[in-house]
């Protein structure tokens, strides 16, 4: 044992998992919109995230909310895996199983979770699992309710949930209890329990079959018409 430690001799600190910081991804947003030879307010017009925002992202002063790094990543084009990916870990075609080992994945912290980003090494995946700790305590206002195309879904591996939607509904999860819902609706993860709540979540993107879904009318049985009336034919004087 080393002495006043109480550890082991030769025993390894635990390693921490990769972090994407602000300024990293503030980098990677502001080389993808100069490629695009777009100015702040162009992006903001794309994205429908204020100019302000961006430009505090692009410095590193704010964390965003997944609603707004979703819809900057979509308006210039971002693959999310690139988006989230390690420092210097290029994501990869999907050509066979991706493993991210225990507290491997990349973590980045946004306004009211914590994420923790899973098989980013994969480009172009259909979904976007996480591990979060939620940190946010309450609801501030508005602002906090999160809108974003397709599905979600989330299990609750330890403490307890409350997430609320836009439209006062509330529902609290605890250890064990999962909810998917149209994520479309505003929604937002808060914390009740005396530990923060950790979770696993997964979305999807708006696909072609969804939307039509979604857009189609609903299904009308077709009108019974009545039958043709029979009409004498006219005799023209030829056979």
């Amino acid at each position: 044992m080393k002495p006043h430690t109480g550890t082991r001799t030769g025993t390894k600190p635990k390693a921490e998992p990769p972090t994407l910081d602000r300024t990293t991804l503030g980098h990677r947003l502001r080389t993808a919109r100069k490629r695009f030879g777009w100015t702040l307010a162009q992006l903001a017009e794309r994205s429908g995230v204020s100019i302000t925002t961006i430009s505090r992202a692009e410095r590193g002063q704010l964390a965003l909310g997944y609603e707004n790094f979703t819809a900057l990543g979509r308006a210039l084009e971002m693959d999310m895996n690139a988006m989230f990916a390690s420092t210097g870990v290029k994501p990869a075609k999907l050509d066979g199983p991706v493993v991210t080992r225990a507290g491997k994945g990349v973590v980045y912290r946004g306004l009211s979770i914590a994420y923790e980003f899973l098989g980013t090494t994969a480009a172009g995946k259909q979904m976007s699992p996480i591990v979060g700790t939620v940190h946010a305590r309450r609801i501030q206002g508005p602002e906090d309710f999160v809108r974003h195309a397709g599905e979600e879904f989330a299990y609750v591996l330890s403490g307890e949930i409350d997430v609320h939607f836009d439209n006062g509904e509330v529902v609290r999860l605890a250890r064990g209890d999962s909810l998917y819902f149209d994520s479309r609706l505003g929604h937002a993860y808060v914390s009740v329990s005396r530990q923060l709540a950790r979770i696993v979540g997964m979305t999807i993107g708006e696909s072609g079959h969804m939307q039509s879904a979604r857009e189609a009318p609903a299904l009308k049985a077709p009108r019974k018409t009545a039958p043709a009336k029979k009409t004498a034919a006219r005799g023209n004087g030829s056979r």
